[in-house]
């Protein structure tokens, strides 16, 4: 590998070095002559200015000035710049002393040029680091001047070693917090990175170790506890790579999440955790249109239904983001609503949380919510989800999602709220079981309200498939498999199913809400990406868990669940597909539904959902969505 001094970067600098040094030099003269500089002077000054420059370098070079990564400029290199500035200058001054006797050099201009180098070089430094950070939208030079000006933590007995990997923004931002709070049980002992540029440099005096496949060796000759992943920006590939090279060096490993998952975007401590599959699936950061969210949530009354839910409760974190004047929680499940009304309370100061114990299921409650909190716009969260339990208990599934849906139809008509978001699956996709036909039922309630022009309300119905981490989601169900000593059990080895994360699904649903009334569309469709194979999701989880398949865990072939099907569809026949404004999600211009005839047959299939008629609600599901299967 060629050393570090071939660098562009390092030609660049040390070039800028020596005009610095040589502007220096000359402005010690001008200060010292009163910027009137004899003809022999300037005669002396030039004889010297090659030695005087080489000598400098060299120390610069000596005393890691060309070590350093001048974007995380701090008070270590401001010392090194000093030590460096001193050392040549005495070396200077030795040489004059022995060589000339300081004849024609006069003294004072060697302390004027000490104090000009360490004024310049470490003024060029800091514009540098500014720069960086300023362009890098970093909060305020005030917090970069503080770092300047800060100190390097020394180890605390007791504390773990850690390695940072990512010698980038996101671990120079965790280094600082971890040296500035003493708390913190960790003692960083250098970064690890790819970028061969930035090996064998240093920020903030901590040195770039090597690259990542480096990891085993590094960690046991650094005796390092427990390394932390900083690359928010990482995608499956380089998860999985530095994953395995972990796993195979035996340290602990946490990571800080991808930035989807950074509600306001701020890279700290609190937000490091253990390592999850979701940070294996390698979804790509979205990019909100803040400002039309903003518009129409910021001082707003907000209503999440399912709001103890897994997507519910991100939901309502995500919308606090945008700080709503109320949150309302509507929940039926009294200890999810309590946890998700601290955390909130805790972390939104300014938005007030307003829990409310409630079924939508209730038609009379929800009027008396919405006559109490007048919400300007509501997300549907809540809906029963469990495929092979709903294929039991059909009657279940209609009178949750399907008169639930209708209730809050309604009632925002009746309270003419401004937008209603419906969230759906590619489960109502031509469905074969009885969660996705309840699902497509809703949406065409849904739709057939847009035909109305009566209702002022924007209703919007936005579409997406698995979400890993769900309630329900086969991961945790894998894992407690795993944790058993397995099988593993895959319903069939060709069964796929597309994935995202919580937190991505929840900031396109208000992404999507901020588009309703594009194009005069009803159902937006989120980019799912490619589907992924649950028998080798399954295979995945148990080498992650440090097991082999088929080898220490087996994997079994159970067969598929009522109402399974192989595949999912995010399009049915005849939805044609509109552009938005947004490059994740699509917009679908769906089917007319007519209204009348729709209610019509809803009554029938509440009739039926009383008597608890599984038989008759099948073909009754079938009447309203032809594209129904039943499986």
């Amino acid at each position: 590998m060629k050393t570090r001094i071939f660098y562009k970067n390092f030609l660049i600098v040390a070039g800028l070095d020596v005009l610095i040094l040589i502007f220096s030099l000359y402005a010690a003269y001008l200060v010292r002559f009163e910027f009137d500089i004899p003809l022999f002077f300037k005669i002396r000054f030039l004889r010297i200015l090659p030695i005087f420059m080489g000598i400098k370098i060299l120390c610069f070079y000596f005393f890691d000035l060309y070590a350093g990564m001048w974007r995380y400029t701090s008070v270590a290199d401001l010392i090194n710049i000093i030590k460096a500035a001193t050392g040549s200058t005495l070396l200077m001054v030795a040489i004059i002393l022995f060589g000339t006797r300081f004849v024609g050099y006069p003294r004072s201009v060697f302390l004027i040029d000490w104090c000009f180098t360490i004024l310049f070089i470490a003024g060029f430094r800091l514009a540098i680091r500014f720069y960086f950070e300023s362009t890098g939208k970093v909060e305020s030079w005030l917090n970069t001047l503080r770092s300047f000006v800060g100190y390097q933590k020394t180890k605390i007995p007791g504390s773990k070693n850690l390695l940072i990997i990512g010698a980038g923004d996101c671990g120079e931002k965790i280094y600082r917090e971890i040296r500035d709070n003493a708390r913190l049980q960790y003692h960083v002992i250098g970064f690890l990175d790819d970028n061969p540029v930035k090996i064998g440099n240093k920020i903030h005096g901590i040195p770039v170790l090597g690259g990542i496949s480096d990891i085993k060796f590094i960690s046991s000759k650094a005796s390092a506890d427990e390394a932390l992943i900083a690359i928010p920006s990482a995608n499956a590939h380089q998860m999985r790579k530095i994953v395995y090279h972990l796993k195979e060096s035996g340290i602990e490993f946490k990571t800080i999440p991808g930035y989807g998952e950074l509600i306001n975007g701020r890279i700290t401590v609190n937000a490091i955790r253990e390592v999850a599959y979701r940070d294996l699936i390698g979804r790509e950061p979205i990019k909100l249109d803040e400002n039309k969210i903003g518009a129409y949530l910021h001082g707003q009354t907000v209503l999440v239904t399912g709001a103890g839910g897994s997507i519910g409760s991100e939901l309502c974190r995500q919308i606090c983001r945008f700080k709503p004047e109320n949150i309302v929680l509507y929940e039926r499940a009294e200890s999810p609503l309590y946890e998700i009304e601290l955390e909130l309370k805790k972390n939104f100061k300014t938005t007030q949380v307003l829990p409310i114990l409630g079924d939508v299921q209730n038609i009379d409650q929800l009027e008396k919510t919405f006559d109490a909190f007048d919400p300007q716009s509501v997300f549907h969260a809540a809906a029963y989800k469990h495929v092979p339990m709903l294929e039991l208990q059909p009657w279940k599934a209609v009178e949750n999602n399907i008169l639930g849906t209708a209730n809050l139809v309604d009632v925002v008509k009746k309270f003419n709220v401004e937008r209603f978001v419906f969230v759906s699956t590619d489960k109502a996709v031509r469905p074969t079981n009885i969660m996705g036909a309840t699902k497509r039922v809703s949406e065409m309630l849904i739709q057939s309200q847009n035909n109305n022009s009566i209702c002022s309300t924007r209703f919007t119905i936005v579409r997406f498939g698995n979400v890993v981490g769900s309630v329900g989601s086969v991961v945790p169900l894998f894992k407690k498999q795993i944790a058993k000593g397995g099988p593993v059990t895959v319903t069939h080895p060709e069964v796929t199913r597309y994935f995202m994360t919580i937190p991505e699904a929840c900031q396109l649903i208000l992404q999507a809400g901020a588009l309703a009334g594009e194009n005069c569309v009803e159902i937006y469709l989120l980019d799912m990406g490619t589907p992924i194979n649950i028998d080798d999701m399954a295979r995945d989880l148990i080498r992650w868990s440090g097991f082999e398949p088929d080898v220490d865990i087996k994997i079994e072939y159970i067969g598929l669940r009522p109402g399974e099907k192989l595949y999912e569809e995010l399009i049915t026949e005849g939805e044609g597909i509109v552009p938005t404004s947004h490059e994740k999600i699509m917009a679908l211009r769906g089917q007319e539904v007519d209204q009348e005839q729709l209610n019509g047959k809803i009554d029938e299939l509440m009739t039926l959902s009383k008597n608890q008629d599984t038989e008759n609600i099948k073909q009754k599901l079938k009447e309203i969505a032809a594209e129904y299967r039943p499986s």
